[in-house]
């Protein structure tokens, strides 16, 4: 049994004063949660955050709960690459070294809207605005060692198919099939990156994680809908994780000492809704090469950014 499949008993976290990391969407739910862990082992966190009050107050409760912690807000818009560009530049004025990049903000099922730079907002966000990020602080990675990337998909990834035809939904936007493209697109990046890495003999490793059925903000679009109207409480109460919860399978890509690269995390209960964290599968179509690769040169070509690999 790889030692990554044994049981994983986050309480044995190590200390990491001296490490850094940066944490998107680290204002709330799953990104807080694990902000909220890596600071109190002692790293130096960045919260990436668009919402500079959201930021500043979830910096104030991490502090609250753990005095004398080393965090910083980062103004970061996913949804722009000029926003991606500045925040890049600011960490790198900051820091020498970055340990950890979680790739975890996201975007569920939102009405339809664009990017600043006119891509749909949930390929835009969960997808190209990490792609770009990743890409301007890989530099950074590359120069730490030991350094991981973890990025958070979904279940949902599974009803994802890449439109290279309609990448924008310009033909028509339907939600869940924007969001499950833009989680099959977090594993196909996950997956090719952990090959470019390897490919040119690099340390770092490219995980990928999910939080399972978590009650986070994340899920405000649903609320009130048939999928999480209030018919649908009592299942959701007894399904579903609280954010601490779902943020173990991140951590545990972040943290586990015997994780491999390109390893995929996720709750080991019932449909992967909610339960320790463990290694997961993922779709046939997340694991196929050529999409993988053309997405990556979609990705490039979209982005404006090659990366240094």
């Amino acid at each position: 049994m790889p030692h990554s499949a044994q049981p994983w008993d986050p309480s044995g976290r190590p200390d990491l004063t001296g490490r850094v990391a940066l944490v998107t969407g680290a204002n709330s739910g799953t990104g807080f949660e694990a902000a909220q862990v890596l600071a109190g082992r002692g790293a130096t966190v960045f919260l990436g955050c668009r919402d500079a009050a959201k930021g500043q107050a979830a910096r104030d409760r991490i502090l609250q709960a753990h005095p004398g912690a080393r965090v910083e807000f980062l103004a970061l818009d996913l949804g722009a690459l000029a926003s991606i560009q500045a925040a890049a530049e600011a960490f790198g004025a900051r820091s020498e070294r970055l340990d950890l990049l979680l790739n975890n903000a996201g975007v569920m099922i939102p009405p339809a809207a664009t990017t600043a730079d006119g891509f749909e907002l949930q390929f835009g966000t969960n997808h190209l605005g990490h792609f770009a990020l990743t890409g301007r602080l890989l530099p950074r990675l590359l120069a730490t060692e030991g350094a991981r990337v973890v990025t958070m998909s979904s279940a949902a990834h599974r009803i994802g198919r890449i439109r290279f035809d309609d990448l924008q939904f310009q033909r028509g936007y339907h939600a869940w099939a924007a969001y499950g493209q833009s989680k099959l697109a977090n594993l196909l990046f996950t997956f090719e990156l952990q090959r470019r890495l390897t490919r040119a003999g690099a340390a770092t490793l490219a995980l990928a994680a999910h939080p399972g059925w978590a009650r986070t903000g994340l899920q405000r679009h649903a609320r009130g809908s048939w999928l999480l109207g209030s018919h649908t409480r009592p299942i959701e109460a007894l399904l579903s994780q609280d954010a601490a919860g779902g943020a173990l399978p991140l951590l545990r890509a972040a943290l586990d000492p015997a994780v491999r690269g390109g390893e995929y995390f996720g709750p080991g209960g019932f449909l992967e809704f909610k339960g320790p964290a463990v290694p997961v599968g993922s779709s046939a179509r997340s694991r196929d090469p050529e999409v993988q690769q053309e997405l990556w040169r979609v990705s490039e070509r979209l982005t404006k950014l090659t990366f240094p690999l």
